[in-house]
């Protein structure tokens, strides 16, 4: 029987800013197995990235998580003291971020970021540590890791920063890998290339990974099920199948359409009408009820019911999961 691995309940997370409070979250639900690929994608400003910083609570400050649980292996992190949450990343979760400069320094050598953070993480000696690094720079195809390791990261170019992020973070053999659009930074040859070697060690590892993009086309390539968020909730979750072939939320058909289509390259791009909404006075009723082709006038006023993240579940009030 499949166990569950991480378990978002009802999590909110505001801002509180000089202008009003921000409700970046407003009781987000999620599920991810034990080696299960999920993906959370939406439109920027939908609560993606906060979503990911709240799972490893490095909201920054006006920020603040003020309700909901969150539990890894059955344990609530929102319980945790913050030196018990610090042995939680890394060890227990790791994150790979857009931009590679963010989670390395430019002040130390490769080698002694990667064996000290491996070597801390798994309580391994340097000599450890080393071995570890080395085979994983090796399995994410770095060429000649050793010489990487003596270099700094100003010497390398920027898919080869990603990898050696990737490869940190499959060295500490955490429970759940979340990746923050981790290419969006790279030119599209690198995108590939990093992307095909992120999931062929994933699967060889039978990893679980929360993959945080817009980008659908990764998502159908990658991921075993999707979350889609909007204004701060999942409006549909899904099998990979379920979300592309029967798309029960407008949103999520919406975004689908802006996929574009090889075989029609004459077609006009489409965009979803209008804009994100401000979250610091969010739309009555269904959230996405301005923008959505399919509104009626109880989305004006009734919110539908939430998302609870275990099959495919649709929060709307006209359509649901059955719909085809």
């Amino acid at each position: 029987m499949t166990q569950k691995l991480l378990e978002i309940n009802d999590l909110r997370t505001t801002f509180d800013t000089n202008s009003g409070t921000v409700n970046a979250l407003r009781g987000v639900n999620l599920t991810i197995n034990e080696g299960e690929r999920v993906g959370l994608v939406g439109e920027s400003g939908s609560g993606k990235s906060v979503t990911a910083q709240s799972i490893l609570r490095l909201v920054d400050s006006p920020g603040q998580i003020v309700d909901g649980s969150i539990e890894l292996n059955g344990q609530d992190l929102l319980s945790l003291s913050s030196s018990q949450m610090q042995s939680v990343r890394g060890r227990d979760i790791t994150m790979i971020f857009q931009d590679p400069s963010t989670s390395l320094d430019p002040v130390y050598s490769i080698r002694s970021q990667m064996i000290e953070t491996i070597g801390h993480n798994r309580n391994l000696s340097d000599s450890e540590a080393e071995s570890v690094a080395i085979e994983y720079l090796e399995m994410v195809d770095m060429p000649n890791p050793k010489r990487v390791l003596d270099s700094y990261p100003h010497e390398l170019s920027g898919g080869m920063k990603q990898r050696v992020s990737i490869a940190m973070a499959l060295g500490f053999e955490p429970d759940l890998i979340i990746a923050d659009e981790p290419t969006t930074a790279l030119d599209v040859t690198v995108q590939k290339k990093v992307m095909d070697i992120f999931q062929n060690v994933v699967s060889e590892k039978d990893l679980s990974v929360l993959w945080i993009t817009h980008n659908l086309g990764v998502v159908a390539e990658f991921c075993d099920k999707i979350a889609v968020i909007y204004a701060g909730e999942v409006v549909e979750y899904g099998s990979v199948y379920d979300i592309f072939d029967r798309p029960a939320h407008p949103y999520t058909r919406e975004l689908l359409r802006t996929i574009p289509n090889i075989e029609r390259a004459d077609e006009e791009l489409r965009v979803i009408e209008g804009t994100v909404p401000n979250m610091r006075n969010p739309p009555s009723g269904c959230a996405f009820h301005p923008r959505c082709p399919d509104a009626e006038p109880q989305c004006e006023t009734t919110r539908p019911d939430s998302v609870e993240g275990q099959e495919h579940q649709a929060s709307c009030l006209v359509h649901d999961a059955g719909d085809q």
